[in-house]
């Protein structure tokens, strides 16, 4: 572990080691296998990378980082770069001539470490360069990034991560690191069994990310309470916003523009040099917002992404909390709001239902948007039922809506039953099936054409809930579609039907307790001028005194300049939290420098002088 600690410190700038990270890494030094669950944000790069840098030191030669994502390894390694560390990746944004000047690199034992896809790690011609390596004794540590991608009942399952497995097999004696920021029991296992791990020790981290308050809106209208929620809380900053559709996607950037934000839209059906330029000034410009489908975010390690939204509803708790994850990567205060309705609840049980999937997988899914639901439901603690979703105990946060601002419960039990026993009478009266918006019109005597059309105002059922809002009602709709006592046909209309839960239901067994809806008026926010949306203070820097925020700012000033100049992200300079540690301390020497965290003996040396002469600039 010294070796590890003077590692930890003088290349990566960190005096200590965090939660888990200093018993992992001092197992996988002594070559021993490991799956490691630790939150986004909690620190998984350094379980490989120290035990990367100590077993080359020791001899045993370079460390394979199996990576999903392009972006993610331009980023890991040019982090690695800056500290002093030799890396490199082999992945189709490289020429032919640059991809065979890294393989004699890593045939050389040049490279401590080398990032490369799952479907590059097991062709022919790569594994042919490992067994050289192996032969020679020069093939350190497998370190297999995002593992959950090899279970099927995860969240973002890719097929091409089940021919890692032959790794065991090949390279029996050269141990591997599983890691993931996500995964229940069921796909633990199944990571555990598609990549031989039996022998391997877990590491299971606590899931809880206290710095991020969980607030869940009810829909009413999205954009607008999104922006309210963005203009009220994060002006200014960098957030991520995820819709389902790649048209939602471009609407939502537009408006935010409009509304004078710095949005740019992302999804798999923009060019992919639009694609590419998008995601480089949100790594690279402060405050931007990237408005995207799930096709963004995994391996974004932007530190000071303040919020993410979703508008729409994910497909699990999994990727929820992957998603949500990508805030506050620094420790620092930061959002997960998503705006739910009734029609997120019908949409993605059409989508399960409609998959062409095994009636087994289905069911998995269904149980795991279950849970999803009960989680957006919830009048008590988020995180509480969050964290126990992962199987982690805990005790009410303080920090979510429902923990800051207690909801107001009602009993929507007769609700419930008069809408299922409106629903059964309009079947049994006409033969047919309707949708939720002619149900409720008929349980709050409204008679509209079409009440009128199929003679619906003679049911008994007609008017005996006008004392009940329709937002109350779409309420007790979306809990009874959510557990199950109504099923959405949605190849006729989403059209509602009874099911066997109905029964409980209808004969008041089954108890229906839901929030009280509030549905205040969004309100048009008024249109911000783009330099004030600059004006927000970075949460890193909110505690500095006047003359340390003026040395921030100047640092900050600094930091952009440097980033373009060697075209890389800001934060892999320094993060922000690093910036204001030194303003803070207004050093005067090298040597002031050397205790900050983040800044190790490479950044010392390439950095330190321009931050002194920032610094002596100022007076």
């Amino acid at each position: 572990m010294a070796t590890a600690l003077a590692l930890l410190k003088d290349v990566f700038g960190y005096p200590a080691f965090r939660g888990q990270q200093a018993e992992i890494v001092d197992h996988v030094i002594a070559g021993g296998d490991a799956l490691v669950l630790m939150p986004t944000g909690g620190g998984k790069s350094l379980c490989y990378q120290i035990p990367a840098l100590a077993r080359q030191q020791a001899g045993h030669g370079t460390t394979i980082v199996v990576s999903p994502l392009i972006a993610l390894m331009h980023d890991q390694v040019g982090a690695l770069h800056e500290a002093g560390v030799q890396a490199a990746f082999l992945n189709s944004s490289l020429s032919m001539e640059e991809a065979n000047a890294v393989e004699r690199r890593l045939a050389r034992g040049e490279l401590t470490l080398l990032y490369a896809a799952p479907e590059r790690v097991t062709t022919p011609r790569f594994l042919a360069l490992l067994d050289a390596m192996h032969a020679q004794g020069k093939l350190s540590l497998f370190a297999i990034d995002e593992a959950h991608c090899v279970s099927q009942w995860g969240h973002d399952f890719r097929p091409e991560y089940r021919g890692l497995a032959l790794l065991h097999g090949r390279y029996a004696d050269v141990p591997r690191i599983a890691l993931t920021a996500t995964a229940d029991g069921v796909t633990r296992e199944d990571i555990v069994a598609h990549l031989q791990l039996g022998q391997a020790r877990q590491f299971v981290s606590s899931f809880d990310r206290p710095n991020i308050r969980y607030t869940i809106a009810e829909k009413k209208d999205p954009t607008l309470q999104l922006l309210r929620f963005i203009e009220g809380e994060h002006a200014g900053e960098a957030g991520i916003v995820y819709c389902q559709s790649r048209k939602r996607v471009e609407e939502v950037a537009e408006l935010l523009c409009r509304e004078g934000l710095d949005a740019l839209p992302y999804h798999a059906g923009l060019d992919a040099q639009v694609r590419q330029r998008h995601q480089d000034r949100f790594l690279r410009d402060d405050g931007v917002v990237m408005t995207a489908t799930i096709a963004f975010g995994m391996g974004i390690d932007k530190p000071d992404v303040r919020f993410v939204a979703h508008l729409d509803l994910p497909k699990n708790i999994e990727g929820y909390y992957q998603e949500t994850g990508r805030a506050g990567r620094d420790g620092l205060p930061s959002d997960a709001w998503m705006a739910y309705g009734l029609q997120d609840v019908v949409n993605q049980r059409r989508m399960i239902d409609e998959s062409p999937a095994a009636e087994e997988f289905k069911q998995v899914q269904r149980g795991k948007l279950d849970a999803l639901l009960a989680l957006a439901e919830a009048t008590d603690c988020r995180r509480v039922r969050l964290l126990a979703y992962f199987g982690e105990r805990s005790q009410p946060c303080g920090n979510c809506d429902n923990c800051l601002n207690p909801p107001a419960v009602w009993d929507g039990t007769e609700a419930a039953r008069m809408l299922l026993s409106t629903v059964y009478r309009v079947q049994q009266a006409s033969g047919l099936h309707f949708g939720a918006g002619h149900i409720m019109d008929i349980l709050r005597g409204k008679e509209t054409e079409k009440v009128q059309q199929f003679g619906h105002q003679r049911l008994s059922t007609f008017g005996i809930g006008a004392e009940f809002s329709e937002a109350q009602l779409r309420g007790v709709l979306r809990q009874l579609i959510a557990t199950g006592a109504l099923a959405v046909d949605a190849s006729s209309f989403n059209t509602l039907h009874l099911t066997a839960a109905s029964r409980a239901v209808l004969k008041g067994e089954q108890p229906v307790r839901l929030r009280e809806s509030i549905m205040q008026p969004a309100g048009r926010s008024r249109r911000r001028e783009r330099a004030g949306a600059r004006s927000a203070v970075p949460a890193a820097a909110a505690s500095l005194t006047g003359d340390a925020q003026q040395r921030f700012a100047a640092l900050k000033e600094w930091r952009t300049r440097m980033a373009r100049e060697h075209n890389l992200p800001a934060y892999v300079i320094f993060h922000d939290a690093t910036l204001a540690a030194i303003a803070a301390l207004a050093p005067r020497s090298l040597g002031d420098l050397e205790g900050v965290s983040g800044i190790g003996a490479k950044k010392l040396e390439t950095y330190g002088p321009g931050v002194l002469d920032v610094l002596q600039a100022l007076g």
